[in-house]
């Protein structure tokens, strides 16, 4: 979990342990460097223990440094950002390098659920608001993108569209069958 402004103490605690650790503290790091989408994306994440016990939060086991610098090939623009954040899971459970791997996988799922409901669906858009109806949609469209899924469909709107057009094996994908 990422620790922000509603965390004050935490934060400035965190911009401390990792510029200056304590006596003790073993921090491990992991860097990685990605190229893709029209950029170059380094990052680093260091985990710390110094601080458990320290905060209210229950079941912290480690805290993280996540930073990350981005260069924009097109015009050479760069970013650079630093974020806080908190961990249940163990460091003998959750390596540097795992942690970032969990971080990295979380957009996966967000593209594959997410973005094909708001792109291929236009939920986002969708102008039922009234009583149960808006969750009763949203569950047809889980549904419908995870029947598809256990298909072994990876483009979800090409297969909309191929369905649309043959009925009959969208009918069957429900196990409906048509007689002639």
């Amino acid at each position: 979990m990422i620790v922000k402004e509603n965390q004050p103490q935490l934060q400035a605690d965190m911009e401390l342990v990792f510029p200056f650790p304590p006596t003790g503290d073993r921090q491990e790091s992991v860097r990685t460097v990605d190229g893709g989408h029209g950029r170059v994306e380094t990052r680093h994440r260091t985990t710390s223990e110094a601080l458990v016990g320290s905060s209210d939060g229950p079941g912290m086991a480690q805290v993280f440094e996540l930073g990350r610098h981005v260069i924009t090939k097109k015009t050479g623009k760069e970013r650079v950002e630093v974020v806080y954040g908190v961990t249940s899971l163990r460091p003998e459970w959750a390596t540097p390098g795992r942690r970032l791997e969990l971080g990295r996988g979380h957009w996966q799922i967000e593209h594959k659920s997410h973005g094909v409901r708001d792109v291929t669906f236009d939920e986002d858009r969708s102008q039922v608001r009234c009583g149960n109806t808006p969750h009763i949609m949203a569950a047809l469209r889980h549904t419908v993108i995870g029947r598809l899924r256990w298909a072994g469909e990876t483009n979800i709107a090409a297969a909309c569209r191929r369905l649309a057009a043959q009925p009959a094996q969208a009918l069957a994908l429900i196990g409906i069958e048509l007689e002639n």
